[in-house]
């Protein structure tokens, strides 16, 4: 019992440490006006396509269940996390680079890629009518970047269980599984990766029984059998560029369009946390996602970070020194 006691004594001190070498404002003397610089070019691109505020938010998701958020799925190259199959249709590279830039030319060599994408995201959600809120800062670039370590990134065929391992191995549990996935809010994907649910779920050309039988129609007219499977569909088609709740009542009512996303209903565990986002008043219960979200935010940036002297301060995001 002893051993397990100081074993647990020692995973609490080590989340303590990384806690306490990432803090807001890490930047007030180095680069004061690193979030405003970041701020000002996601929001140049957003004016110009809103569609980019769920690619910034996908991107530093991405980026912090490989490796950690660590940057390391900017690096290019054609072994790089961002050639995995996983990460097919991530967005936003440039919009991190463009900031970078600038930073580089007011604070060369200070601010890391990492925390640029962090912030990014984070100004990505306020900027689509979602919360905002205080970004800890202070992470390290990391110099790593494998396609091959991206398998554990959640999949749109992933049940329940395996969704529920992958974020358990980072350190997130079910009301942050589904709290995070509630980013879907804002989000699209293509017909190519749910289509089999409309027309052969089972390899016999039936429709998988939890779409709501209206929403069936409308995904069929949208994705037609055989029809372009890389035509682009919201994950959330009532209000799909609006950061609320209406995601997770779409899950409650069979309308979501991931099988995945569609599977937290069927887990009396995840279940109950989609129904306190969906419930029936949508002003008060809206805001308690937003009080979530900024929580498991935080939670997901935190996740194997790098710190002090570990990794790198890039230059160029795209590649390491």
């Amino acid at each position: 019992m002893e051993e397990i006691w100081l074993f647990s004594l020692m995973i609490f001190l080590m989340i303590l440490a990384v806690q306490s070498q990432l803090k807001t404002g890490f930047y007030s003397s180095s680069c004061p006006n690193v979030e405003a610089i970041v701020r000002s070019t996601v929001e140049s691109y957003y004016n110009k396509d809103p569609t980019i505020a769920p690619g910034l938010l996908r991107l530093h998701f991405h980026d912090c269940f490989v490796q950690g958020c660590d940057g390391s799925v900017l690096i290019a190259g054609s072994s790089a996390e961002q050639n995995s199959l996983a990460n097919t249709g991530l967005r936003g590279f440039e919009v991190i680079e463009d900031a970078k830039s600038q930073l580089e030319a007011k604070c060369p060599g200070v601010v890391s890629c990492a925390d640029i994408l962090a912030l990014a995201a984070r100004d990505a959600v306020d900027l689509s009518d979602g919360p905002s809120w205080s970004v800890p800062t202070g992470r390290r670039d990391g110099r790593i970047s494998l396609s091959s370590q991206a398998s554990n990134l959640p999949s749109p065929l992933d049940s329940i269980s395996v969704q529920r391992k992958k974020f358990a191995d980072k350190g997130l549990d079910d009301h942050d599984l589904v709290t995070l996935v509630g980013a879907h809010t804002i989000g699209q994907t293509e017909c190519r990766f749910f289509s089999y649910r409309l027309y052969n779920f089972t390899t016999t050309g039936n429709s998988d029984p939890t779409i709501n039988q209206d929403f069936l129609f409308q995904l069929q007219a949208l994705c037609p059998n055989k029809g372009n499977g890389l035509r682009k569909v919201s994950l959330d088609t009532d209000s799909p560029a609006k950061f609320d709740v209406s995601f997770f009542k779409n899950v409650r009512d069979g309308n979501a369009v991931l099988e995945s996303d569609q599977r937290l209903w069927g887990d009396p565990n995840t279940q109950s946390v989609v129904q306190s986002y969906a419930g029936n008043i949508r002003g008060l219960l809206g805001l308690r996602f937003d009080y979530e979200f900024r929580k498991a935010m935080i939670k997901l940036g935190n996740v194997e970070v790098k710190t002090g002297t570990q990794g790198e301060i890039r230059k160029v995001c795209s590649k390491v020194n």
